[in-house]
C-alpha cells in the first residue's frame, strides 16, 4: 500500500473592496466539492485536508480570489502556492473548476508547477510571498 500523503488546501480571509464586483459560492457547495476531492485522492494515497486561516487578502476580482486559497502538498516539494500561482489564468472563472485542475495538477503533475523564485510571473500582488 502506498504511503499517505497530505495535500493542505488553505483559505485565507478576505476582504472585498469592490462594491460592483463579487463571488458567491455558497459553504454548502464547497464543503461538498472537497467532500468529493478527498473521497477521489484517498484512492491514490493522498489525503485533503482543508483550513482556513487569518491571514487576509484583498479580494479586487477573480485573480485575487483565486490566491487566497493556497495549496500545500509537502511530499511533491511544494510549500504554500496560491491557487492563481499554480494554475495561472482560469479559463472559465469557475472557483470550483479552478481548485480541481489546482489540486490535480500538484498532486499528479507537480513537476509541471512554476517553482517559487522562476523567471515566469505570475504574482498578482495579494500578499502572500509567491
Amino acid at each position: 500500500m502506498m504511503a499517505e500523503k497530505a495535500l493542505d488546501v488553505v483559505f485565507y480571509q478576505q476582504d472585498w473592496v469592490r462594491n460592483d464586483w463579487s463571488y458567491e459560492l455558497k459553504e454548502e457547495q464547497l464543503q461538498t466539492f472537497l467532500l468529493q476531492m478527498r473521497e477521489e485522492l484517498a484512492q491514490f494515497g493522498v489525503s485533503l485536508r482543508s483550513s482556513k486561516e487569518d491571514f487576509t487578502i484583498q479580494i479586487k476580482g477573480y485573480g485575487d480570489l483565486l490566491n487566497s486559497i493556497h495549496l500545500r502538498f509537502p511530499s511533491a516539494g511544494l510549500g504554500n502556492l496560491c491557487l492563481g500561482h499554480i494554475i495561472g489564468a482560469s479559463p472559465n472563472r469557475n472557483l470550483l473548476e479552478d481548485l480541481r485542475r489546482g489540486i490535480n495538477r500538484v498532486v499528479f503533475a507537480p513537476e509541471t508547477v512554476e517553482p517559487d523564485g522562476s523567471d515566469k510571473i505570475v504574482c498578482h500582488n495579494c500578499g502572500c510571498g509567491c
